[in-house]
């Protein structure tokens, strides 16, 4: 009997301390999105392939834009550059607005960190928030860099169509993992999704096999996430202007890793105990570790294609986060009607959806600029002062010499409308909506002033368009003469000729000596 026991015990601690060591195929996911960038054709699979490349072109434009406006801000500027002073790097990818070239790990930082830096480029609004365009830093540069190196060695560049293909399916890998999938319950910032996308497609450009690409993208999700802290009170501060920057830029160093040969982790997400999922995506949410374990992994609303880019929002009006977009509209329609009354003030009532009360409404003290363009008060009580919002009315001396903003914030009640959070998620409206409505002293007050959709929504591109490639044109001239800007605007503006232009000769254009 006691052998028997003494058996059955040491057999009981085998099967709770002796790991499988059998190695899996990649997981599902991996696999979905490898085979999204290495089989789909835009082209061919797409329902909607010219809105997709012209949407793709426009973005290309607004998002260099944002990054040439970033250079007048010594605490972007001061980001950039190579880490080692005087480094010379062959075939250096360069960064648009400067004279730099750089290896492409840092190029692609450097990139993303200027188009972030404003918080003017496009936004994707879903379970999980995030800007797609933020993978260009990582695509600009590696297409850069091939495309010399591949014209050193007598070989062909990359055309602008490979870095439009790219942005295409950055945009969608990053979009549909952000349309079900909430990061941000679980504490991780969007960041992931830029690693995640920006590993894909650059694995994509470096012509890596599948298999490499599946490598490629194990390292990114097992990376470890950043914490969204530096996004909200109290933490809320500058590393979110070059959080993404830093992501795509990893996301080129870890395609180089691969390159290389590194193995992959096939795993990386459902391994018991040590994956994503265990140790990322639900110990921590109490919410999804009370679901059953096939609940508790990324699920996905619909099938890679173009949908993502053909859907982006773009943020055209303001340097402002995208939940408050409409507010910051509302609030410049109120303006003459508040002007010369701003003391007669007794109560200004914003009604906004859920995500932006989790994400912006703040009271108390703002910190730094980066803590005040996050905060849906701060953004409104601008526009109603001055009728305008600019990445300028953000900074510590602005807000110094205009007191009256924090007045004004002070008498600012916040509410949810259940239909408006509703209507944010529906996938047949996608809508951004906000309302502002203030009350006087004497009794009177404004009409309520609501707006659904924000001018860089798909439903209003028509409307959008014209004012976004004005927006453009002023970025060029913030960084080249008048015949420089006629000669890029007149190249992005021909979606034919840019498709087919070599990258090294359209980076050319943008290089400042």
């Amino acid at each position: 009997m006691s052998n028997t026991h003494s058996d059955t015990a040491h057999s009981n601690t085998n099967e709770a301390t002796v790991e499988s060591n059998i190695r899996p195929e990649y997981d599902d996911e991996i696999q979905k999105i490898a085979d999204y960038v290495f089989n789909y054709s835009i082209d061919n699979e797409s329902s909607n392939p010219t809105d997709a490349w012209n949407t793709a072109r426009h973005c290309l434009m607004d998002t260099i834009g944002c990054g040439l406006l970033a250079l007048r801000f010594p605490e972007c500027t001061k980001h950039l550059g190579p880490d080692c002073p005087d480094q010379i790097t062959p075939h250096g990818a360069r960064v648009p607005g400067t004279s730099y070239r750089l290896d492409p790990i840092k190029a692609a930082f450097d990139i993303g960190c200027m188009v972030r830096w404003l918080d003017y480029n496009d936004t994707w609004l879903a379970a999980e928030w995030g800007h797609p365009s933020d993978n260009l830093g990582g695509i600009l540069a590696v297409a850069d860099y091939i495309s010399q190196k591949n014209i050193s060695q007598g070989q062909a560049p990359l055309t602008m169509k490979a870095v439009l293909e790219a942005m295409i399916m950055a945009h969608e890998i990053q979009g549909v993992m952000a349309l079900e999938n909430s990061f941000n319950r679980v504490g991780l910032d969007h960041v992931f999704l830029v690693k995640l996308a920006s590993t894909a497609v650059v694995a994509k450009l470096y012509q890596l096999p599948r298999e490499r690409i599946m490598a490629a993208i194990s390292q990114a999700i097992v990376d470890g996430q950043a914490l969204r802290t530096y996004r909200h009170a109290p933490n809320a501060g500058s590393r979110k202007s070059w959080a993404a920057g830093d992501a795509t830029s990893r996301a080129v160093r870890l395609v180089d890793i691969t390159a290389r040969g590194e193995m992959g982790v096939p795993g990386a997400l459902t391994a018991p105990q040590w994956g994503f999922y265990d140790v990322l995506f639900s110990h921590t949410n109490k919410d999804l570790a009370t679901k059953p374990e096939d609940e508790r992994r990324f699920t996905f609303q619909r099938d890679f294609g173009s949908y993502v880019m053909e859907n982006i929002l773009f943020k055209i009006s303001f340097p402002a986060e995208f939940h408050a977009q409409t507010a910051c509209e509302a609030a410049v329609i109120l303006h003459p009607h508040v002007r010369g009354r701003i003391d007669e003030i007794e109560k200004i009532v914003l009604t906004t959806h859920d995500s932006a009360i989790r994400i912006i409404s703040k009271e108390g003290a703002l910190a730094n600029p980066a803590d005040r363009d996050h905060c849906l008060q701060y953004m409104v009580a601008v526009p109603l002062l001055t009728g305008d919002l600019m990445a300028e009315n953000y900074e510590d001396d602005y807000h110094e010499e205009h007191l009256s903003i924090d007045e004004l914030r002070e008498k600012m009640v916040v509410e949810e409308d259940a239909q408006y959070s509703k209507d944010y998620h529906d996938p047949s409206k996608r809508s951004i909506a906000n309302a502002i409505q203030i009350f006087f002293k004497d009794g009177s007050s404004t009409e309520k002033v609501a707006i659904e959709y924000p001018i860089g929504h798909k439903r209003r591109r028509a409307e959008g368009i014209p004012i976004l490639e004005a927006k453009f044109r002023a970025s060029l001239a913030t960084r080249f003469i008048d015949s420089r800007c006629q000669q890029i605007i007149e190249l992005c503006n021909d979606q034919e000729k840019l498709e087919q232009t070599p990258v090294n000769e359209f980076m050319d254009l943008f290089m400042a000596y």
